[in-house]
């Protein structure tokens, strides 16, 4: 909204500013930081007033868990309400990325707090039924992977971009509207699978998010994608705003909860910053990328599987619990010492992710 102030510019002063993403994407940052620690507490006590029972702990996780109990949820709002001020603020609102990846990222949000309003309501840890999450899901996903692929340039529309291999472009037809579907709903499921700590989900997705953010304002620009020889997707360096707001709503978040956490993200936030990073993916042609950028995440989604298939074929399990976070905790780790380490590794595989961009 604020780029408007640009046609008040005659090129020499502070109207001036507003052309450049980097000055709005500062700008967004520090809106959604700000946004966070002003409206952060109040929203925690207005969630203890309404749900005081707070987040229902799973009666099979380690027993130390037991004493988050009364904890509040739906802590997702905060970031999801400071990521959405600051992107309607300082993004362009004529850039249909931005309104992609925001749509996807409410709607997402949206299921997710119906999600948790039907736990906390019932004082039960079952939300939704997970077949109605995921159709939904699937149905937010198609639309935004559809518009993606009617908006992309012809030359990149439906082809699936291979990091590294800069000159290789498959040709998925038809198949790649289900395929970013996957990738949109399985980053938002992935998220929420991570979610289980104090303070281990939100990092990791800041660091992803400003990863695909740096990707998103690269190959945005010409002058960029020649010289990291990426392919180039007009438009995309707006998605920068919305991860700067991303990052600073997520600050904003982390701050009330670190351990001991004051109030969880709960379903409301995880799957809406999951979808998140999907859409982004998407809207870049960094789909695989995504999958190293979020290595942490696809690694927590994968103990699952691995767990249940495991189980119900030979009736004994891989890990002592899934996801992986609660098998760690289970040999002994103390939850901070799983969630640091985590956020090493996530910071390892984003600087890898970010290595593909000149690696050839």
């Amino acid at each position: 909204m604020l780029y408007w102030l640009t046609a008040f510019s005659d090129g020499g002063d502070v109207f001036n500013l507003f052309r450049y993403i980097t000055f709005r994407a500062g700008g967004a940052f520090f809106t959604a930081l700000v946004f966070g620690f002003v409206f952060g507490q109040p929203l925690i006590n207005a969630l203890r007033r309404k749900y005081s029972g707070g987040q229902p702990i799973r009666a099979d996780g380690p027993a130390h868990h037991m004493s988050k109990a009364g904890t509040p949820t739906m802590g997702g709002l905060l970031i999801l309400a400071a990521l959405t001020l600051s992107t309607l603020m300082w993004a362009r609102l004529d850039n249909p990325y931005v309104w992609i990846v925001l749509l996807t990222t409410v709607a997402f949000g949206l299921i997710g707090f119906a999600d948790d309003w039907a736990k906390v309501s019932r004082s039960s840890s079952a939300g939704l039924s997970g077949r109605v999450r995921l159709l939904i899901g699937f149905v937010i996903a198609a639309i935004a992977a559809a518009a993606c692929v009617f908006i992309h340039p012809d030359a990149l529309s439906a082809q699936l971009a291979v990091p590294v291999f800069k000159d290789v472009l498959i040709n998925m037809g038809w198949l790649f509207l289900p395929f970013a579907m996957l990738v949109i709903v399985g980053s938002a499921n992935a998220v929420n699978l991570t979610d289980g700590l104090d303070g281990l989900a939100i990092m990791p997705v800041m660091i992803a998010a400003g990863t695909l953010g740096v990707i998103a304002y690269a190959v945005g620009r010409v002058d960029f994608t020649e010289y990291l020889d990426v392919h180039y997707v007009p438009g995309t360096g707006e998605l920068l705003i919305f991860t700067a707001g991303l990052i600073g709503g997520g600050l904003g978040f982390l701050w009330y909860n670190a351990p001991p956490a004051a109030v969880f993200m709960g379903d409301t936030g995880s799957l809406a910053l999951g979808g998140a990073l999907g859409a982004i993916a998407v809207a870049t042609k960094h789909e695989i990328v995504l999958a190293i950028v979020g290595g942490l995440f696809v690694a927590e989604a994968v103990s699952v599987i691995v767990q249940v298939l495991y189980f119900k074929a030979t009736g004994k399990r891989v890990f002592l619990m899934a996801p992986i976070h609660h098998h760690f905790e289970k040999k002994g780790w103390a939850e901070p010492q799983v969630v640091i380490r985590f956020w090493i590794i996530s910071l390892i595989l984003a600087l890898i992710g970010l290595a593909t961009l000149k690696l050839r």
